[in-house]
């Protein structure tokens, strides 16, 4: 213990005895509603601690609190983009089934238009990989009643002809190829030339004499001399035309999208068949609504 020097402990004592008094004060005296005034002093003393110990907590459980919501957030929010993504692959699925629904109910209304002239519907299940060969690969063959030299056809004009068939596939060359060919005429002129592929997007005319008069934007069609395609299907349109030595260097876009197909008709035989213009709106929509399945177009 710390020695008091006698000469302080009156003084302490009485500091002591002056504390007493005071606390045994405080016990007595009353503030109105406060209550006695030692327990108003004791509140006033540990209520700036009371307050950081609260101040503390709430601090700590609010972060606490966030720190578990953030975390939440995150997981939710995964879930959400996951769903997300899904959602996206959905409706492109969904999209992809329309458009072949949409290809197929123009096949199946083509095929209804022309009920007496032997053809079969197919898939294109494979193309040529390289620049040198313009094929597809069908999912029908000899099976099916499908023979080399055979027809190819969409409801927008010719594709090309088939170069070999096997027993349930066959293979197409498309008239972009360069050993391509089609007997074709000019529909208003009517001069009859073959045309050809050169192993890009637009096709060329041959053997058209400089004299000879052809037009921007006239439709050719086939002319039926190669035994190949009946009369009057349509080829495509002339879109450049420039003298040559000793011909015409005459340009043609196809009037089918060579590049983008994914259903065709194989014709059986060299039946004719009345092709409908661009210019006539039966044209542009299919007279049966509804989907059609490949199955149903493929029926001769």
């Amino acid at each position: 213990m710390i020695a008091i020097p006698s000469r302080h402990k009156s003084l302490v004592l009485l500091a002591g005895v002056i504390v007493l008094q005071v606390i045994l004060l405080a016990m007595q005296i009353k503030r109105d509603s406060q209550g006695r005034l030692l327990r108003v002093w004791t509140v006033g003393a540990v209520s700036p601690f009371e307050r950081a110990g609260s101040y503390g907590f709430g601090w700590f459980r609010d972060t606490w609190r966030h720190y578990f919501a953030l975390r939440n957030t995150t997981k939710e929010n995964e879930r959400l983009r996951e769903e997300n993504d899904a959602l996206k692959l959905q409706v492109a699925q969904l999209q992809g089934k329309a458009a072949e629904a949409d290809r197929l109910a123009v096949l199946l209304s083509f095929r209804k238009s022309h009920a007496d002239v032997p053809m079969i519907g197919a898939r294109v299940i494979g193309a040529s990989a390289g620049a040198a060969s313009q094929t597809i690969q069908l999912d029908r063959g000899e099976r099916d009643g499908i023979r080399r030299n055979m027809g190819v056809i969409t409801p927008d004009g010719v594709i090309g002809k088939v170069v070999e068939s096997y027993s349930n596939t066959s293979q197409v060359l498309l008239l972009t190829d360069k050993e391509s060919g089609v007997g074709a005429t000019l529909a208003d002129s009517r001069i009859q030339s073959p045309v050809g592929g050169q192993g890009e997007p637009l096709l060329i005319m041959k053997y058209v004499p400089n004299d000879d008069s052809v037009n921007l934007g006239e439709r050719v069609v086939t002319s039926g001399m190669d035994r190949i395609f009946p009369r009057d299907l349509p080829v495509g349109t002339v879109t450049d035309i420039k003298p040559g030595n000793p011909f015409k260097q005459i340009r043609i876009k196809p009037a089918a999208n060579l590049e983008r197909l994914e259903e065709v008709i194989v014709l059986l035989s060299l039946h004719p068949l009345e092709m409908k213009s661009e210019a006539d709106p039966a044209a542009a929509q299919p007279s049966t609504p509804g989907v059609a399945n490949s199955s149903t177009v493929a029926k001769p």
